[in-house]
């Protein structure tokens, strides 16, 4: 029965999958809903945030000036649209005079030997990153490219200070000034310094922004240098935002990527939230966190803002349509005349290396998301990485583990091993009291529970090991998802992504005759009907197990040629004291 009912369910999730990937959607709701964003898109576009000084007037795009997105209302300074007109000062809040700009912002090229960084003069912004160590296709010289200035596509990590209303400040909008063009890491350093000036002849103000990169680290460190020179205590709090264009992805069975969350997420300190927008109160936003960090979520890949330690920061999450602004911001502090402050955060663009992840915030490491299932992929990828530096293969380290999670399980399977190949033993017996009770199946049942409970089999015992192998299963699936570190990872022959399915299916062709094999040494269900479903499984198994990560599937083939091997020495061992019984 549950068998049947499996079946049925694959069924219904292949058809629910098949409705998703190529249903045509209706043309004119489409079209309301293009409109409707294009209306709210518009209204937004004029609005300046409260408390901060307006924006000055645009430039026109050029070929170094970044394209912003329409401008997202809240607490902290947003883009403002290029065709946008700017918000009127308030009366009792005067913009602050803003120097005539006549050039475009530069576009400041930062290279280390791991990251390749864009940052604008324009609020000092992270505007483009190429992970220089991770094609965008395995075999292709294209790298990951985090970040984007397409208006459809707008992704950037802006960062400044902001003041009070009518009072000038480097916030993200504001114009920066950079020494030079392009900063490079010296091939015997291990640290590169990279600032950005600020100057406010009114107030008196210098700020130094400063972005520290380090040689192997996609960690930057981020310092605000504030110099007050001039007569007038000046007050400002210091912000990070991301703020994303991130259309929704369809899951699909042929992409395993589509799984992954995609999205804005943080942590409060105590627990860690994945944001779900359709849904407001899974945010819990705004409110004051301490200890805690943001981050725009994509498969194996992250931006995040770390904010400095013990300190409290208003988190906070604005919405429009498919675009999100996640945004953190420090308490306002103010600077005496003739003296300075610091500020500093810390960024993550890169890999979701856990090593890495770990040293650079609390708990950062769980941006590399195992779901409900992390209890468990935790250590199974501590296992895994173990094996890794003893062997240096991936697959090698898959094979080696599943060897010591079946060594774990040993006892276990042994005991269902026993029953199994007692029931083995008892077909004759069984068949012959099926033919005995062949019209009546209640003394039918009757009889093979008096003949198990006289044999001392349980004819249930080959489940409970799978049950319990079903959670490992999954962690499994979730650590090969999730781990950057095993992305395009080669094993060895055809197989040289390990994170994909396997290119010619070979691997599930092995697994499915693995299994049927398994299916042999196994007793026959005495239902002539179950015995055809269990026959047919593999097949069905195989199939399933086609698009799954190679990795995964050679876990599984691994798993069950040591099952054959353990069932086939108990039958062996079972058999013989069965004839040393009987000649006896």
């Amino acid at each position: 029965m549950f068998l049947w009912l499996g079946l049925v369910l694959a069924l219904w999730l292949n058809y629910e999958t098949w409705q998703r990937d190529y249903a045509v959607a209706e043309p004119a709701a489409s079209a309301a809903a293009t409109k409707t964003q294009t209306a709210e898109n518009s209204a937004l576009a004029t609005e300046v945030p409260s408390g901060l000084p307006a924006p000055a007037a645009a430039t026109p795009p050029t070929a170094n000036a970044p394209t912003p997105p329409p401008a997202l209302s809240g607490d902290l300074p947003a883009v403002p649209s290029v065709a946008a007109p700017v918000a009127a000062p308030t009366s009792d809040a005067p913009a602050a005079p803003t120097p005539a700009v006549t050039a475009p912002p530069r576009v400041i090229r930062i290279a280390t030997d791991v990251l390749d960084l864009e940052v604008s003069e324009q609020g000092a912004d992270l505007i483009g990153a190429e992970l220089s160590k991770y094609p965008l296709v395995k075999g292709e010289a294209k790298p990951v490219h985090l970040f984007n200035r397409a208006p459809n596509e707008f992704y950037h990590l802006q960062t400044g200070l902001a003041g009070t209303a009518g009072v000038a400040a480097p916030t993200h909008l504001a114009r920066y000034s950079s020494a030079a063009a392009e900063y490079r890491l010296a091939p015997d350093a291990q640290e590169l310094r990279v600032p950005f000036t600020w100057t406010d002849a009114a107030s008196g103000v210098t700020v130094t922004k400063t972005f520290v990169l380090r040689r192997g680290q996609y960690r930057i460190d981020l310092e605000y240098a504030v110099d007050n020179r001039g007569t007038s205590p000046w007050t400002v709090s210091s912000y990070a935002q991301i703020l994303r264009d991130d259309k929704p992805v369809e899951r699909s069975m042929f992409s395993v990527e589509s799984y992954a969350f995609k999205g804005p997420a943080y942590y409060n300190g105590t627990k860690y939230f994945k944001i779900d927008r359709q849904k407001v109160a899974d945010a819990e936003l705004p409110r004051e966190v301490t200890g805690g960090w943001i981050a725009g979520m994509q498969h194996h890949f992250v931006t995040a803002v770390v904010p400095a330690e013990g300190r409290a920061y208003r988190y906070s999450l604005k919405t429009q349509g498919d675009q999100y602004l996640l945004a953190v911001s420090g308490p306002a502090q103010t600077i005496a005349p003739q003296s300075g402050v610091n500020f500093a955060e810390t960024l993550f663009v890169g890999p979701k290396l856990q090593a890495q992840l770990k040293t650079t915030g609390p708990r950062l490491d769980l941006v590399a998301d195992y779901g409900r299932l992390t209890i468990l992929a935790e250590p199974l990828f501590w296992l895994l990485e173990q094996a890794h530096k003893m062997v240096g293969n991936w697959g090698w380290a898959i094979i080696l583990i599943t060897m010591l999670l079946k060594l774990v399980f040993y006892p276990l399977s042994e005991s269902s091993g026993k029953s199994m190949a007692k029931m083995r033993l008892l077909a004759p017996r069984i068949k012959n009291l099926q033919d005995t009770y062949k019209d009546d199946r209640e003394k039918l049942g009757r009889a093979m529970m008096d003949l198990y409970k006289r044999e001392k089999v349980n004819p249930l015992a080959g489940c409970l090991p799978i049950l319990i192998q079903m959670p490992v299963f999954f962690a499994f699936y979730w650590v090969l998802l999730e781990s950057v570190e095993m992305r395009q990872t080669p094993f060895m022959f055809w197989i040289q992504d390990l994170s994909s399915k396997d290119p010619f299916f070979v691997l599930p062709l092995v697994m499915a005759g693995a299994m049927f094999v398994q299916y042999k040494l196994n007793p026959a269900p005495p239902d002539p009907i179950q015995a055809k479903v269990f026959m047919i499984m593999p097949i069905f198994m195989s199939a399933t197990f086609a698009f799954f990560p190679a990795g995964l599937v050679l876990y599984w083939v691994t798993n069950t040629l040591l099952s054959i091997a353990q069932q086939w020495n108990i039958n062996r061992r079972i058999e013989a004291g069965a004839k040393k019984a009987h000649s006896g």
